[in-house]
């Protein structure tokens, strides 16, 4: 994966995503809206998710590139 790719899904894993959940939750909450604590939670699972491919992807990276 290369660094620009990396960068976007860093920044979409940790401010988009979290960003839309709550901006979801806050709308279903004042709209009435029931269904969006369910889109939330899963827009929030995708985000771990995402988050946590990262981390792997970051910890391979650098072990395959430690030169200390």
């Amino acid at each position: 994966m290369s660094n620009k790719v990396y960068n976007i899904l860093k920044y979409v894993a940790l401010i988009v995503l979290p960003a839309l959940a709550t901006l979801l939750l806050g709308l279903g909450e004042l709209w009435n809206i029931e269904i969006m604590p369910k889109v939330a939670g899963t827009v929030t699972l995708i985000a771990t998710f995402l988050g946590a491919i990262l981390q792997v992807s970051s910890a391979k990276y650098w072990k395959e590139n430690d030169n200390g």
